[in-house]
């Protein structure tokens, strides 16, 4: 391979991750701006006050009819292709305010296959299927703003099971995931309200106890997980349930009006900086680390969590109040910080070793937020995170001693059994991303690449083996311009062409033409000026797609350092 041009490469990428990092030593980066985002925001402030909100209201009709689409349609983002939730949320918003656009209206129809509200609501609940996270609250708000009128016609949230003990939650086969309880509650109590019926009393006997629940799960900033879309159907629906000047409802605005960009757009989160931290940890060279270390080990929860009632130890994607710690985050503060320490380990690490087994699914392998919830897609074991984790337990064994170092191992070959079991010839598909130009929107290469990745690098025997039984898929799914795409067939991406060649770069002594081709294409794409584009290809709850500027640099970094370049 040239050298030379990867040392070109190189030196322009971390350049610029440098210049990216925050005055308080962390990277916080820049997500997409989001359709969804920006219109359930607007809404929200609608309906708590209109006229002490205008100037957002207005500053986010402006920017939601300025990227509209010409059939009247939007995406999740300005570079993804037009869907129905972005579209159909979007339009109740314009709606709201009486500036729908006729062609949107035509776009819903044919995607709905009518003009009715029965095929609305068929649409979007057969578009989400079992997992009412996030199609309950597309259809309350449709309700809210008049474009549904039989509210019975909306699956109901039983509001009164979130005051029972956090404990028993995975025991209740709840219609929503673990991170949507504050919409369970809000939902439910509006749907009460407005429905009524004989068990209304009864119902209203729970309402001060969950209503107690959402201000425990409230972050100091009044967002729900630092997410717009969760934190503004929570306050529609409190506004519209006889709410508007609870406490809880108040402190949402003042989140929606705090985090609301110059141009009138929301993005989907607040920000990434643990998650981008922890990935630009990991490539720094040694005279750049400064204490890098001490800022990602502070960033670490230090008691239970509101949210979750996860134990103490854990990481989150951001060090914002809002965010909840989870697997892969966990998992990779842990391997950024072995790179930073030398592998010299702290009570910090210790902590989030115990804490990934706190997680661990009872199958071996690892979920994200919470264990035990695996009866909707984004609660279950995932190989991205269980091989992860398993990365983190590996790089981290060797220094631990005792009964602690027994019990990681002994936690590890529960993951590498769970690995094993779910090993299969078509790749490992992701959770948390994906590809949007994909048919089914999946991303395998991405998956499997991270998954090599991290085996290879913890340097387990077995694990080796399982890594090395995938390298022919992502070897099969390598296009004719010499990048990847989600799947094979698929556009060929920058942040996906990196993953797969940091995968292959473990195997130095072969597959040189398969890496010479991705470099070329990679190089390509450096000279023409397109190697930081945006693309979409992070997947957030209930499927909404986002890029995030930082992705495609620490990528690129990640597989250089694996390629030995510098």
């Amino acid at each position: 391979m040239n050298k030379e041009q990867l040392r070109e490469i190189h030196a322009d990428a971390y350049a610029r991750l440098m210049n990216s990092r925050s005055e308080d030593g962390m990277w916080r980066g820049r997500l997409s701006s989001s359709a969804i985002s920006t219109s359930v925001s607007v809404f929200a402030l609608q309906r708590i006050d209109a006229d002490k909100y205008g100037k957002q209201i207005d500053d986010g009709v402006r920017w939601l009819n300025s990227t509209m689409k010409p059939d009247g349609s939007w995406g999740d983002t300005v570079e993804s292709p037009s869907n129905m939730t972005a579209t159909l949320l979007t339009y109740v918003s314009l709606h709201a305010v009486g500036e729908s656009s006729a062609k949107t209206r035509t776009y819903l129809n044919e995607r709905f296959g009518g003009d009715t509200e029965e095929a609305l609501i068929k649409g979007v609940l057969d578009y989400y299927g079992k997992d009412l996270t996030f199609s309950v609250p597309i259809l309350m708000m449709c309700a809210l703003a008049g474009v549904i009128s039989n509210w019975k016609k909306i699956p109901p949230f039983p509001f009164e099971l979130a005051t029972l003990p956090q404990s028993l939650f995975r025991y209740l086969n709840l219609p929503v995931v673990s991170y949507a309880i504050p919409a369970l509650i809000a939902i439910g109590i509006c749907q009460m309200n407005r429905k009524g019926g004989l068990l209304s009393p009864v119902h209203r006997l729970f309402v001060p106890k969950a209503m107690r629940v959402l201000i425990k799960m409230q972050p100091q900033d009044g967002g729900y997980l630092e997410a717009a879309p969760l934190t503004a159907f929570v306050s529609m629906c409190l506004a519209e349930g006889g709410y508007r000047e609870y406490i809880v409802t108040q402190r949402c605005a003042s989140f929606l009006v705090n985090t609301v960009r110059d141009d009138g757009a929301w993005p989907i989160d607040t920000n990434l900086s643990g998650w981008l931290t922890s990935l630009a940890g990991k490539v720094l060279d040694d005279e750049d680390n400064g204490n890098l270390a001490d800022i990602i080990k502070n960033n670490a929860t230090k008691t239970i969590h509101p949210f979750t009632a996860a134990k103490a130890g854990g990481w989150g994607w951001s060090d914002l109040s809002g965010s909840v710690p989870d697997g892969d985050d966990t998992s990779g503060a842990l391997v950024a910080l072995h790179h930073l320490t030398g592998g010299v380990s702290s009570i910090e690490v210790e902590n989030g070793l115990e804490w990934l087994m706190w997680l661990q699914n009872n199958d071996g392998g690892m979920p994200t937020f919470c264990k035990g919830w695996g009866k909707l897609p984004f609660d279950r074991s995932t190989p991205d995170i269980t091989a992860h984790a398993m990365l983190a337990m590996g790089l981290w064994l060797p220094s631990l001693r005792g009964e602690l170092r027994d019990r990681v191992g002994r936690s590890y070959e529960r993951m590498l059994g769970w690995m094993k079991r779910h090993n299969t010839s078509k790749g490992w598909t992701p959770l948390w991303f994906g590809d949007q130009d994909a048919d089914d929107e999946k991303a395998p290469v991405y998956g499997t690449a991270t998954v090599v990745d991290y085996l290879m690098t913890s340097k387990q025997e077995e694990g080796i083996r399982l890594a090395e039984s995938q390298v022919d898929f992502l070897i099969s799914c390598q296009n004719d311009d010499g990048g990847w795409g989600g799947n094979k067939g698929v556009r060929s991406k920058v942040t996906l062409t990196s993953r797969v060649l940091g995968a292959l770069a473990h195997f130095p002594d072969k597959y040189e033409d398969v890496r010479q081709r991705g470099w070329d294409y990679l190089y390509g794409r450096f000279k023409d000026g397109t190697l930081y584009d945006n693309e979409p290809i992070g997947l957030y709850f209930s499927r909404l797609w986002y890029s995030e500027d930082l992705y495609n640099v620490t990528f690129l970094l990640q597989a250089l350092k694996n390629e030995r370049v510098s």
